[in-house]
């Protein structure tokens, strides 16, 4: 929240500092009526106590498509929930932290957990490589990879590891490579996507895991990690969504008006989908990223997502090529020329090391 204060604008001569008073806290209580929805994302007579113990992550999307991340951890059998908001999507830190929580909720420590809170709550954002000290009760707690700045980087790089490591590590063992192939090019093609699984961990870490794989481009449409029961006719909205729905609620979907929705269930394994979006991805990127991912040296986050930078920049690379500009006219995209410039770039990858040289210079000039 102070991230967020911070990042606001000053207010303008003509806004009258009571009425954005008046909305900062309607506002805030609106959020917090929404949380306890988002925090108990299942069907709580149908859901046993093995989600005690998880961390999961929702979103909330404000006005200015700006999100706020629900980091979770459910304790005391699913009768209650811990739950950190920012707008900084430091997924391991926030685990690290609910873990220590839910230690002192357990053991009855109270006024540690208070203390602790405030100490976070009180804490200036830290600057970037900088290690943070929580002192509660003369106990130091050190995270050493506080780092800002990691949401638009890819976790390929040692210096934003944190940031989505954990979510891609998980999806790529949950799920197959060639389901992981079809989810990928079902986001390309934008279409209506729903992951659905009995752990709410694995499956908050498989749509953030997924949205990642986009990188440099983001998923623009509805973005919902989890979904809450009230917020279930949300699948049957005609545009694009990327959603999380956990396997309780499954039914309940599925009972609804649902029109050409791809669907990938990681506690079977199996993707449904009434597209095959793959056959229109060039054979030999889809090949070639087939390959790196079977390999057991990618099986890591950080393979995973230098596999399919490598795979996006032979798709999106040679974009520019195509644009064919003459003045006074609309810019035409010639598909052709696209297609053979994709082709060539991707057969003159030259290695060193095994690391693609054109690839990695898009890579670089990315991380810049």
């Amino acid at each position: 929240e102070k991230e967020r204060r911070r990042e606001r604008p000053e207010q303008s001569a003509t806004q009258s500092p009571g009425l954005v008073s008046e909305l900062d806290r309607r506002q805030k209580e609106l959020v917090l009526q929404t949380i306890p929805k988002f925090c108990f994302p299942f069907d709580v007579e149908r859901v046993s106590q093995s989600q005690v113990g998880q961390n999961f992550t929702f979103v909330l999307t404000d006005i200015d498509s700006k999100q706020r991340f629900g980091f979770c951890r459910l304790t005391q059998g699913c009768r209650v929930c811990i739950c950190l908001l920012s707008y900084l999507p430091w997924f391991e830190i926030y685990y690290k932290l609910l873990n220590t929580l839910a230690d002192y909720l357990t053991k009855q420590q109270e006024n540690d957990l208070n203390d602790m809170l405030i100490s976070l709550y009180d804490l200036p954002v830290p600057k970037p490589f900088t290690p943070v000290n929580l002192s509660v009760v003369g106990i130091d707690l050190i995270f050493p990879f506080f780092i800002t700045g990691q949401f638009v980087m890819l976790p390929a790089y040692p210096s934003v590891s944190v940031c989505l490591q954990r979510n891609l590590t998980e999806y790529f063992v949950a799920v197959d490579v060639n389901n992981m192939l079809q989810l990928y090019a079902s986001m390309l093609h934008e279409r209506r996507i729903i992951i659905t699984s009995s752990k709410l961990s694995t499956l908050t870490a498989c749509v953030h895991g997924a949205a990642a794989l986009l990188f440099p481009m983001y998923w623009q449409h509805i973005f919902i990690p989890v979904l809450p029961p009230h917020l279930l006719d949300y699948c049957c909205a005609p545009m694009p969504y990327f959603v999380g729905v956990h396997l309780s609620l499954l039914e309940r979907v599925r009972s609804r008006s649902l029109e050409d929705v791809v669907i990938l269930n990681v506690d079977t394994n199996t993707l449904e989908s009434p597209f095959d979006d793959l056959h229109n991805l060039p054979s030999d990127v889809v090949s070639s990223l087939k390959s790196k991912l079977k390999k057991q040296s990618t099986a890591t986050g950080s393979g995973v997502a230098r596999a399919f930078l490598r795979a996006q920049a032979a798709l999106f690379g040679s974009y520019r090529d195509a644009l064919r500009y003459k003045p006074v006219s609309p810019v035409p995209f010639s598909t052709t020329v696209h297609t053979q410039s994709t082709s060539a770039l991707l057969a003159g990858l030259s290695y060193v090391q095994g690391v693609p040289q054109k690839c990695t210079s898009f890579e670089t000039s990315i991380s810049e």
